[in-house]
């Protein structure tokens, strides 16, 4: 039995918190030897927590959603732990389907009206939920020092397109509606999430230049999902083996499309729309991820459009780092540069 089985294999394993704290050596060692594509080198850390991952048990995609769901967030709870942060608390709001829950997080020392980021948490569309997401949320609101409102949307297949959609919608008109009386300032809302929710909030960047009402100031888009189209490039290169799988994102399409949907909707790939006059954005993909393409495709149509954006690779990273924020230090190097473009733009 290697060493990486040895430590996975005591009572369910040495956590990962606990292994990425080894000397980067011994991390890299453990890791194996190294994996590179097209010029990139995957980073020791995010290499060990692969191998952590297939000795630890099946893939979500590979069991029912139900516990599909719950292990994804456990798998959260490992690599995210909890950061501290000043307050957390929840709302229901009316949504298009029934009750919509916010969970508010406040970061310690921050009073009055402050600026804020909606986040909508990744998942296909069938995972994902405000506890899968938690650790993110506090991260950004502690770092960039805003307030951070994270959306409960509907999930498929319960909920199809275009109820992710509607949700998120509904969720960002009812906050900057309320703002005032929820310490917002509603002149510095910014919008973002990850994979899925990156998606949604490209898409609620997008209907708000054409809607009645306040537009985000600011868009934090990790690694989105913005073509429904695509089937070549890094979603190939990457369809196996780097956490995110060609599987996971075909039964989340499978879920939340019911196939006759056109794949070019405007509530449906934000890299098929015009993004004239879309909020400022900073746009960050990871090296390894079959995501990479289309993140990396939409940064260069807001700039051809003249939206001021910031685009960045992770070279050696892969799908689902915004999750890792508590574990090694790879992963929370670059959500602190996320974060730190959300505080310069939005403060």
């Amino acid at each position: 039995m290697s060493l990486v089985a040895q430590l996975a294999g005591t009572a369910r394993g040495v956590s990962a918190r606990s292994i990425l704290k080894l000397p980067r050596p011994v991390v890299r060692r453990l890791a194996g030897a190294p994996v590179v594509i097209d010029g990139r080198t995957l980073d020791p850390e995010m290499q060990l927590l692969l191998r952590l991952q297939r000795i630890e048990g099946p893939a979500a995609e590979t069991l029912p959603i139900r516990k599909g769901r719950a292990k994804v967030v456990d798998d959260a709870k490992v690599v995210g732990g909890s950061p501290p942060i000043g307050a957390v608390t929840d709302r229901t709001i009316d949504g298009p389907g029934g009750p919509l829950t916010l969970r508010f997080y406040t970061p310690r020392g921050l009073t009055g009206d402050a600026p804020a980021l909606v986040f909508f948490h990744g998942g296909a569309w069938i995972y994902g939920d405000l506890d899968s997401h938690d650790a993110v949320c506090r991260f950004l609101a502690e770092e960039a020092q805003v307030r951070v409102i994270a959306v409960d949307y509907r999930l498929a297949p319960e909920a199809p397109f275009p109820a992710g959609f509607e949700d998120a919608w509904a969720a960002w008109t009812w906050i900057t509606e309320h703002a005032k009386g929820i310490g917002i300032d509603a002149t510095r809302i910014a919008v973002g999430g990850d994979s899925a929710g990156g998606c949604l909030a490209a898409l609620v960047a997008q209907h708000a230049v054409k809607a009645a009402g306040i537009q985000p100031a600011f868009q934090l888009l990790i690694y989105p999902v913005t073509d429904f189209l695509t089937t070549g490039g890094s979603r190939k290169t990457y369809a196996e083996g780097f956490y995110l799988t060609k599987a996971f994102m075909d039964l989340g399409e499978e879920s939340y499309l019911l196939g006759d949907e056109d794949r070019a909707d405007p509530r449906l790939s934000p890299l098929h729309q015009d993004v004239t006059g879309v909020a400022p954005a900073y746009l960050v993909t990871a090296g390894f991820d079959m995501l990479l393409d289309e993140g990396k495709a939409y940064a260069d149509k807001l700039r051809a459009a003249g939206v001021p954006v910031e685009y960045v690779c992770e070279e050696g990273l892969i799908h689902s780092f915004a999750n890792m924020v508590g574990v090694g230090t790879s992963a929370p190097r670059a959500m602190r540069r996320a974060a730190a473009a959300l505080q310069r733009n939005l403060t």
